[in-house]
């Protein structure tokens, strides 16, 4: 408890640098948890989307029907996005050419379209927090040194230094550095953490793009020779 009261009190007590920079990365540290608790639960409700999407594709069902079914609900993220457009552009190409190769291959196309939209929305703020863990130890670092800078400033008229003198400024300038590695270190581990989750999203869908492709290949394929 003295220990917390101390800080606080140094803290306070810090010239006005060094409050500007306390107050940044607080800031900053808040708002990257606010980050990773929503992106966090974003891509856990993409992983379970993905995986009830899934078990329903393979279970046998009609592609119309699991289309109709999704055009209803109004599904605008996930893998039924992929297969939305994909499906759509498949039975709107098939209306208009005889060419199958030509048909699958705008379908792909308009499911890849739709996986770069959905990528771009899960890393939606991942470079933030690659900024506040790139960038706070150098703004914690900046306030180090004016926290120093003024500490041996304060020396110059004084005959006999001691260390009581120069104390409080060091405190200070330390409790910056400390405070740019406590809003860094969260913020790199986690986006390294989010980053991997999306990268194996994406790879989900890439997976299901050509898996998709393939069978609307077979379907195209069909009805070429009815």
């Amino acid at each position: 408890m003295n220990g917390e009261e101390s800080f606080l009190q140094i803290a306070l007590h810090a010239s006005l640098v060094v409050k500007c920079v306390l107050l940044i990365l607080v800031a900053a540290s808040l708002a990257s948890w606010a980050m990773i608790f929503r992106k966090h639960r974003m891509l856990k409700e993409a992983r379970a989307r993905a995986d009830v999407f899934e078990k329903r594709f393979w279970s046998g069902g009609d592609l119309a029907g699991i289309y109709k079914e999704i055009s209803g609900t109004g599904a605008e993220t996930g893998m039924e996005t992929l297969f939305e457009a994909g499906f759509s552009e498949f039975a709107r190409l098939r209306k208009q050419s005889d060419d199958p190769a030509q048909v699958i291959e705008g379908a792909r196309r308009a499911m890849r379209v739709a996986q770069i939209r959905e990528v771009d929305r899960l890393e939606e703020s991942l470079a933030f927090l690659a900024t506040v863990g790139s960038t706070s130890p150098y703004i914690g670092l900046f306030g180090t040194v004016w926290g120093i800078m003024n500490a041996f400033h304060s020396l110059g008229n004084v005959q006999h230094a001691t260390i009581a003198m120069v104390a409080p400024g060091i405190s200070e300038a330390l409790i910056a550095t400390a405070m740019g590695l406590f809003a860094a270190i969260p913020a790199v581990i986690a986006y390294n953490r989010l980053a991997d989750q999306v990268s194996r999203l994406e790879l989900r869908f890439d997976t299901f793009v050509e898996e998709f492709s393939t069978i609307l290949q077979r379907h195209g394929s069909t009805r070429a020779q009815t």
